[in-house]
């Protein structure tokens, strides 16, 4: 299976780009998220790709990150949710964020989302919620301009929030009890669930 190209951009234009490899002009279709890591045209570039088969035509999609990737590969999973849609999404919010919308069940958030109605945006938490725990953005989060240690609240926060929901809770309450601890930006994952579980077991 084709997973990754390496060769000379010589066209982009979103959504489509258009890459050399060894000769071979390879078109491809790529989310804004990948466009705005892109260097210039007639550039080395290395994209991961994902080929979508369908009965009138063979589609390349191409990624930054293999976490993009991933979760282009997670979305087409959902009922309703076909390639141009992911890539409509991943477009529109990175990737990260949309892994924290479904884990806190925040549907009003999936809705402002380019063709995402209310039903859509309740399919995505419950069909993405168990996905998107197996998807790791450390490396995503390291390449974007976050402050180191807003980016290590963030992770640590994440962490604790899945650990929870492995251990049986609901991400909304996990989320819910991990808002009520003070200060919780200066504790570690583990400090933070062994408080959630505090106010969980009450």
């Amino acid at each position: 299976m084709l997973g990754r190209l390496q060769g000379k951009l010589i066209y982009k234009k979103p959504p489509e780009l258009l890459l050399d490899v060894q000769g071979v002009g390879y078109e491809l279709f790529a989310s804004m998220n990948t466009f705005y890591h892109l260097p210039e045209t007639n550039a080395e570039v290395c994209l991961f790709i994902q080929l979508i088969v369908r009965e009138d035509a063979h589609t390349l999609y191409a990624f930054h990150d293999i976490n993009e990737r991933e979760m282009f590969r997670a979305l087409i999973k959902v009922n309703g949710v076909g390639p141009k849609s992911a890539i409509t999404i991943l477009s529109s919010i990175a990737p990260e964020e949309f892994s924290l919308a479904v884990m806190q069940q925040d549907t009003a958030r999936l809705t402002q989302l380019p063709g995402i109605g209310k039903k859509t945006a309740e399919r995505l938490v419950i069909e993405m919620r168990d996905r998107v725990q197996h998807i790791d953005f450390t490396e995503l989060e390291l390449k974007q301009n976050i402050p180191a240690t807003q980016r290590a609240d963030r992770l640590a926060e994440q962490e604790a929030i899945s650990a929870l929901v492995s251990l049986g809770y609901k991400p909304q309450e996990a989320s819910r009890s991990l808002s009520c601890i003070e200060e919780r930006h200066t504790l570690s994952s583990e400090a933070m669930i062994r408080l959630a579980l505090k106010q969980l077991v009450r």
